[in-house]
């Protein structure tokens, strides 16, 4: 058998590579270089870590935002930073973190005793790096806490200081923004708002906006940064909050149905959304649910006892015949007494809800003096509707009617505060002004309050309707004749012959 020899295949000198395969191999190379250099030279980053951040990480995120955090991840961060600190008492930036915290569990739970040791933890973290240093997370904590507090004179103190320093650190102006406003310097409020949305538009810049917005009377405007401000969250407590305050701004336009919707959405998001409770019940009573619309109240005040909702619950229960169980030793009414004392105590100023309470359930000479000193620190709108219903239930009415206009011509669409301008009008005997006014208010909140809407329209069906024909002189009295107009008319020029 012959043995068949096994022949190598004929050497072929390799195909030059043709531009086609240039194009493709290069920069692939290039891919490999950059990705080779990028894992050699970029050390390992937190944000590496595929866990999802736990209850402590996810608050200190939020407070350092300025964003709402949900109860359970505060008390993770509180505990955390507790625990730390008793080994680390030198901290600085532990302490500013810590009394940060403490502020947004105080707004939580609407509890004034958490002020206290926000203050205290801010100070610490003072003490150990002073401002003039730049300790700015602890200057924006005492800035906070200042407007929290109702102080917005020593808020905007605080903002500005960290503005001076460094101009362009974000976080002092929602501090501005809260306190310019608180203090009725509304110019100024817009201008910082403007700054914050340049430096850092995300939630607490858009949240901000639509404050400012709505203090103008732009409620398109309003609704659109707050919807802004929904699609920024992340959290469900973010959520759940700028849906609370998309029913706000539901609820004032009159639209009680959509405002209704909204509060339940941000108790679907976060049940411990205690705002959102209160707002509920609002909408509740709105559409003529005052079963549900009490239950709600008595809830929300259990969950974060606010003197604003006492005030409305005492209310709520007069217009249903119920005035006895408002004013009762455990009602809304006493509630709220209490509440303002045990706030008074922590620092915490409430003039405005407190003087519309005295001067209509109470001692109006004392709303007065309270509502007076307030605006000499405080010179916004709510301070000067307040005070003008004051005046006028104390007798001076002529007075009063000065400080409604105040309110009422910055744009601010209330009914509550057009309803006081109208009421001061009609007693003054401004039946055309008061007219006007009534159905201003009436339309923009059919519902705005259990007790003043039924008001509105009684005083409104007394004021009439304006005498038929229109004002005088209007109409002559007899047969028209065109006038003489010759007078006026210019003769043309001749033209020019050809």
């Amino acid at each position: 058998m012959e043995r068949v020899e096994r022949q190598e295949p004929e050497f072929q000198p390799p195909r030059p590579v043709t531009f086609t395969g240039r194009k493709t191999l290069v920069p692939a190379a290039i891919a490999v270089v950059l990705i080779a250099g990028a894992l050699l030279i970029r050390p390992a980053q937190v944000d590496d870590d595929p866990r999802p951040p736990g209850p402590t990480e996810r608050a200190a995120s939020a407070v350092g935002m300025g964003s709402p955090a949900a109860s359970v991840d505060l008390a993770a961060l509180i505990a955390d930073r507790e625990a730390w600190l008793r080994g680390h008492a030198e901290d600085h930036g532990s302490w500013a973190v810590l009394g940060a915290a403490y502020l947004e569990q105080a707004r939580r739970e609407a509890d004034p005793g958490w002020y206290a040791k926000a203050e205290k933890a801010l100070k610490r973290s003072l003490e150990l790096r002073p401002a003039e240093k730049g300790n700015f997370d602890a200057m924006t904590g005492m800035g906070a806490l200042a407007n929290a507090r109702g102080d917005f004179v020593t808020g905007r103190k605080w903002g500005e200081l960290v503005r001076a320093q460094s101009p362009r650190r974000w976080t002092a102006y929602p501090v501005l923004v809260d306190a310019y406003t608180g203090a009725g310097d509304y110019k100024a409020a817009e201008k910082a708002m403007e700054r914050l949305l340049e430096l850092r538009p995300g939630l607490a810049a858009y949240a901000r906006a639509s404050q400012v917005y709505r203090d103008r009377g732009w409620r398109e405007d309003a609704t659109a940064s707050m919807e802004n401000a929904a699609g920024a969250a992340k959290a469900p407590a973010e959520k759940a909050y700028c849906l609370y305050r998309l029913g706000e701004l539901a609820w004032e336009r009159g639209e009680a149905g959509e405002a209704l919707r909204l509060y339940e959405g941000a108790l679907r998001a976060d049940p411990g959304q205690a705002q959102a409770l209160g707002g509920r019940a609002r909408a509740l009573a709105s559409l003529g649910r005052h079963g549900e619309a009490v239950r709600d109240y008595r809830l929300a005040l259990g969950r974060a006892p606010v003197p604003q909702l006492a005030l409305e619950l005492g209310e709520l229960l007069e217009s249903l015949g119920r005035a006895e169980e408002a004013r009762a030793a455990d009602g809304p009414y006493t509630l709220l007494e209490r509440l303002a004392a045990r706030g008074s105590a922590h620092g915490v100023s409430e003039p405005v809800v407190l003087g519309l309470y005295e001067a209509d359930h109470g001692d109006p000479a004392a709303a007065v003096r309270r509502l007076s000193a307030e605006w000499e620190r405080h010179k916004s709108v709510q301070v000067a509707d307040a005070l003008g219903w004051a005046l006028h239930r104390a007798g001076d009415t002529e007075d009063g009617l000065e400080y409604a206009k105040k309110a009422t011509e910055l744009g601010l669409r209330s009914a509550d505060f057009t309803y006081h301008r109208a009421v001061m009008e009609r007693a003054l005997g401004d039946t055309a002004s008061a007219r006007r006014h009534f159905q201003e208010a009436l339309r923009t909140n059919p519902a705005f309050s259990p007790v003043r809407v039924a008001r509105a329209k009684d005083a409104l069906a007394g004021v009439g309707e304006p005498a038929g024909g229109g004002p005088e002189n209007v109409l002559p009295r007899g047969k028209w004749v065109a006038p003489d107009m010759s007078q006026y008319i210019v003769p043309s020029k001749p033209k020019p012959k050809p």
